[in-house]
């Protein structure tokens, strides 16, 4: 990654008012959001229940911006077809609940949308070395899924460090997207450790100023020189 790469911001709606949810999608598309990500949790797999195809259908209606579907569930490949049709652009899966990767990576790309992996912070980095060659994205969770607003984990820049030379290591051209904890203050810590794409929810949607705060992530995650 050079200096020159531009970092995506990925609002996460987790975060954000869903009783105002198409406003506060509208207002970090307008602040320069690049990306807006969508958790979906199943309460099974992550100790919580969110958003369905539904929600996604309803953000595709009033966003022009990619929707970065995570999805923290037991059974994704039963939902990919749904939530493609609902307009996802890049659906992402655990490899913990997983057994057959490839299978559902295959399944991701044949419903059209960009193929996104992760893993949970305890789980080994080699986990995913198989399927590296396949994807578009790579998500390294920076805190244990399942709610927002949690503190970033210190291991996780050694992870986005390894994880980034195991890209390169395989020439894979996937985006390094890092999730957790995210604010102003480590952007650039992230950032100089790999990441392509920073998820950030609270951070972004707890704040006073959308357009500053993003324009702040943004600016950190510049100052960096790799």
């Amino acid at each position: 990654m050079s200096s020159s790469s531009a970092v995506l911001i990925a609002p996460s709606i987790l975060s954000a008012d869903f009783g105002r949810l198409a406003e506060e999608v509208s207002r970090v598309e307008a602040a320069g959001a690049d990306m807006i990500h969508v958790d979906v949790m199943d309460g099974h797999f992550v100790p919580n229940l969110t958003a369905g195809p539904p929600i996604v259908e309803a953000l595709r209606k009033v966003t022009r911006l990619p929707l970065d579907v995570h999805l923290m569930m037991t059974n994704p490949e039963v939902f990919l077809t749904a939530f493609a049709q609902a307009g996802a652009n890049y659906l992402t899966v655990h490899v913990e609940a997983c057994p057959h990767l490839h299978r559902t990576v295959q399944a991701i790309k044949e419903c059209g949308v960009l193929a996104g992996v992760t893993l949970n912070p305890a789980t080994p980095l080699s986990a995913l070395e198989e399927i590296l060659p396949e994807v578009d994205l790579v998500l390294i969770m920076s805190v244990n899924p399942g709610f927002g607003g949690q503190h970033f984990l210190p291991a996780s820049l050694d992870r986005i460090r390894r994880m980034r030379q195991m890209l390169l290591h395989v020439q894979s051209r996937a985006l390094l997207e890092v999730d957790g904890g995210i604010k102003v203050d480590n952007a650039s810590a992230v950032v100089q450790a790999g990441a392509q794409v920073l998820v950030a929810g609270s951070a972004i949607f707890h704040s006073q100023d959308y357009t500053a705060t993003i324009h702040a992530l943004r600016a950190a995650a510049q100052t960096i020189h790799v």
